[in-house]
């Protein structure tokens, strides 16, 4: 079952995320946020008016997926960023693409028109969860905007970043197709 994410649902999240933290380099985060900074996350994006998704299985998180602002200039304002993180050990069972779909259904309703993906650890030493998620975003939509090289670095390595985009909404909000 995919839902909105509730406070009860934080301590779940957190330690997902956690798990990416310490052990991948799919995010560039060094230091895992404690719950109150999901705490603050859930509330921020409900204030925005932004989604955050659990997936729950046997009454358990098993991933969660959330639309964040893309950059604070107000210009930005339709464009978010997508984040989804799955627990260890649920990747592979298609938890991911619901969660995407579900995703891109709740911004659908929003004032978002842009979605990026960020996807970290790509590139000459990509890993197989970045090859995962740039495979997850492209069967829905994504195209790749750009690739950043080695603009990360963590546990002693230099890392990329793809860029991806998909349009929602109407058709002035389509996204130019930069692999012409």
């Amino acid at each position: 079952m995919i839902r909105p994410a509730v406070a009860s649902d934080l301590d779940a999240v957190a330690e997902i995320f956690t798990h990416y933290v310490r052990h991948t380099v799919i995010t560039f985060e060094e230091t895992p946020p404690p719950v109150a900074a999901w705490r603050r996350r859930l509330d921020d994006l409900a204030a925005q008016g932004l989604p955050f998704l659990v997936a729950e299985l046997s009454g358990q998180v098993a991933g969660y997926a959330y639309a964040a602002p893309w950059r604070p200039k107000p210009a930005y304002r339709h464009t978010a960023e997508t984040s989804i993180y799955l627990a260890p050990g649920r990747t592979g069972q298609g938890l991911g693409g619901a969660l995407l779909e579900a995703l891109l259904t709740a911004c659908a309703r929003t004032h978002v028109r842009q979605l990026i993906a960020v996807i970290a650890g790509t590139g000459a030493d990509t890993g197989a969860g970045a090859n995962a998620s740039v495979a997850l975003h492209r069967r829905h939509g994504f195209t790749e905007a750009g690739r950043l090289a080695s603009v990360g670095h963590k546990h002693d390595r230099w890392l990329d970043t793809t860029l991806m985009q998909r349009a929602l909404g109407h058709p002035s909000a389509a996204a130019p197709d930069l692999n012409r």
